[in-house]
């Protein structure tokens, strides 16, 4: 199950768009048509934010274009400085606090990255925190402009759709002993994300509605 969010730069309310068991194709058109909710248009900036998932940055590129930006979670990236936090310094918790404030200034990715460097395991190393690190980064570069995001007003963060996950989805769907039909599942996903939307009352008056036919 996939689920997005979306709304207009200083709102709290999302929009809500879920998927269940589609392909990512159909998982990016759902993140369009939940933009769309929020409204997106012609002359609207898609700031998206999420984890390392390769399929995500191809959507969101596929789905906005120019339109859209994608940013790598920053607490994501926390992970994987933690993990090599030990093998770059003694002091670990001082060591994490400097790269994050770093990751926040203008070179602050290439900063982090000579950081690492030194520090950086053999090939022959089979777990390798550091080299991990250092390669994750470095391969998403683009995915890492945190300094212009916050001076934006923007969010670096996934955390409202990750608790959203729990609220939307595996509050009704993931209860103890609950098992379900994919058509089942869907149904009830369909119907969680109308409510998080706003949608339920109008849709029981909709199918109250008798239904009119052009004769």
């Amino acid at each position: 199950m996939k689920l997005c969010l979306a709304h207009p730069q200083g709102e709290v309310s999302p929009y809500f768009g879920v998927s269940c068991q589609e392909g990512i194709e159909e998982a990016g058109k759902m993140m369009f048509d939940t933009a769309c909710l929020a409204g997106f248009g012609r002359q609207t900036y898609v700031h998206s934010v999420g984890d390392g998932a390769t399929w995500i940055r191809e959507q969101i590129e596929a789905q906005f274009g120019t339109q859209g930006h994608y940013l790598l979670d920053f607490y994501h990236v926390c992970e994987y400085l933690a993990e090599a936090a030990n093998d770059c310094s003694s002091h670990k918790e001082d060591w994490m606090e400097t790269q994050k404030a770093t990751l926040k200034q203008h070179e602050g990715v290439q900063t982090v990255l000579d950081t690492l460097f030194p520090h950086l395991e053999a090939q022959e190393v089979a777990k390798a925190p550091v080299r991990a690190c250092y390669r994750y980064l470095s391969n998403r570069k683009p995915q890492l402009n945190y300094p212009q995001t916050l001076s934006q007003n923007l969010p670096i963060g996934s955390g409202e759709i990750e608790s959203a996950h729990r609220y939307v989805i595996q509050q009704r769907l993931k209860r103890s002993g609950a098992w379900w039909t994919l058509d089942n599942a869907r149904a009830m996903l369909a119907l969680r994300t109308l409510r998080a939307n706003g949608l339920w009352q109008q849709y029981w008056l909709d199918l109250e509605q008798p239904e009119h036919i052009a004769a």
